[in-house]
């Protein structure tokens, strides 16, 4: 029997396993920067499961690693969720991680523990079957991803230095894969006014109405972004604004706008920036990029800029390829390739630092930060077999 083979059997032999697994997973509440929880149930799973080295950096990501060659394979799972929403919305108790009708139930089930528990799953195959192909595998249960994408591979990456041959991404693709996705980046613009008494606003400058007027200008830009005839179309939105003035008796002189940018292929920072400086030239006014801070549960600090850069795989290149090739083989059918709707970690990932990355993961993305989210054992089985084959033949 090939690797294939036996993959595939032990796949199947798992699959209560790794709903087992993600259960445990899914009873652990973790919004951004407070995992540890389900980092210390993370770290019990891979030494359980007979990694040759499991640790945690100091930001709280928890790199699980398996080999010693010279070709570095990791894939990544973000192990932080958003927040329940209203608990009348759910059919079932989001941190029950009930097990029933085939699917494991809960917050974090779909986005996306669900890679997690199946690549632990695949790191167990893996060295059951002593799978020795030069290779060092990292399997990353990653933190803060849902507070700022992609940071925690800029830490990995630039404090670590960790720096894969190629990443796979494990959030949910509906089992297909995923090879690129829009960028975005977070902008604020400030306005700067003259108040005066209310009763006389034509001595004063009203903050409010020049960001009133960049806002129409705002809508109308978002009808004229480009679009890639696969990510689509940029887009623009203002998702908050805010004034000040020194009573409600006065003119505002301070207007602010927060500008959600989602950046096609081809747009980056600068022409998203300067975008922004033409409608407000002439006034007093400033466009900035933001900048993220975060404190992990284990007390360190990280920041980087809110630009998350838009990526791109070629779908001729070797890594989709060979993705598509070992589905295949798993699967007797060809993988659907696409992209995903949503940010990933890919953005510092490929995005900022060109490391090849292939995405497949289990569940559907339209549950992803949805009420009754819930996972097929199916795919955490499929996907298992999927990790634990690229890996016997990367």
């Amino acid at each position: 029997m090939d690797h294939i083979d036996a993959i595939k059997k032990l796949s199947l032999q798992y699959r209560d396993y790794t709903a087992e697994n993600l259960s445990k997973l899914v009873r652990c509440k973790s919004l951004s920067m407070h995992e540890e929880q389900v980092q210390q149930e993370l770290i019990r799973q891979m030494q359980k499961a007979g990694f040759d080295e499991v640790r945690m950096d100091k930001l709280g990501n928890v790199i699980g690693r398996i080999g010693y060659g010279k070709r570095v394979l990791a894939f990544d799972a973000h192990m932080d969720t958003v927040d329940l929403g209203n608990p009348g919305d759910w059919d079932f108790d989001p941190l029950g991680g009930a097990i029933a009708d085939g699917h494991v139930h809960g917050r974090g089930s779909v986005d996306q523990k669900g890679g997690a528990a199946s690549f632990v799953t695949a790191g167990r195959i893996l060295k059951e079957l002593a799978i020795d192909r030069d290779l060092t595998i990292y399997f990353v249960g990653s933190v803060m991803e849902e507070d700022c994408d992609g940071l925690c591979w800029k830490y990995l990456v630039e404090e670590e230095g960790i720096r894969p041959d190629l990443v796979v991404v494990t959030e949910p693709t509906n089992l297909n894969i995923y090879r690129g996705q829009r960028g975005r980046m977070e902008m604020q613009v400030s306005f700067y006014g003259l108040s005066c008494h209310g009763s006389a606003p034509e001595r004063g400058i009203n903050a409010i109405y020049m960001a009133s007027k960049v806002s129409l200008e705002i809508e109308k830009l978002n009808e004229k972004l480009p679009a890639n005839d696969f990510l689509g179309k940029g887009s623009i939105t203002i998702s908050e604004i805010a004034s000040k003035s020194p009573s409600l008796c006065a003119v505002a002189d301070f207007a602010r706008l927060h500008l959600d940018r989602r950046l096609t292929w081809g747009e980056t920072r600068e022409t998203a920036l300067n975008e922004i400086k033409k409608l407000i030239e002439g006034m007093k006014a400033t466009v900035e990029v933001l900048h993220y801070e975060g404190r992990s549960f284990t007390g360190h600090s990280y920041g980087m800029e809110k630009y998350y850069p838009t990526w791109l795989i070629p779908e001729s290149h070797e890594v989709i390829q060979k993705g598509a090739e070992v589905y295949t083989g798993l699967f007797g059918q060809k993988p659907l390739v696409d992209k995903w709707t949503f940010s990933t970690n890919g953005v510092s990932i490929n995005g900022l630092y060109g490391i090849p990355v292939i995405g497949l993961g289990p569940g559907n993305e339209v549950l992803a930060h949805a009420p009754n989210e819930k996972v097929p054992i199916d795919h955490l089985e499929k996907a298992t077999a999927f990790y634990a084959a690229l890996a016997s033949t990367f």
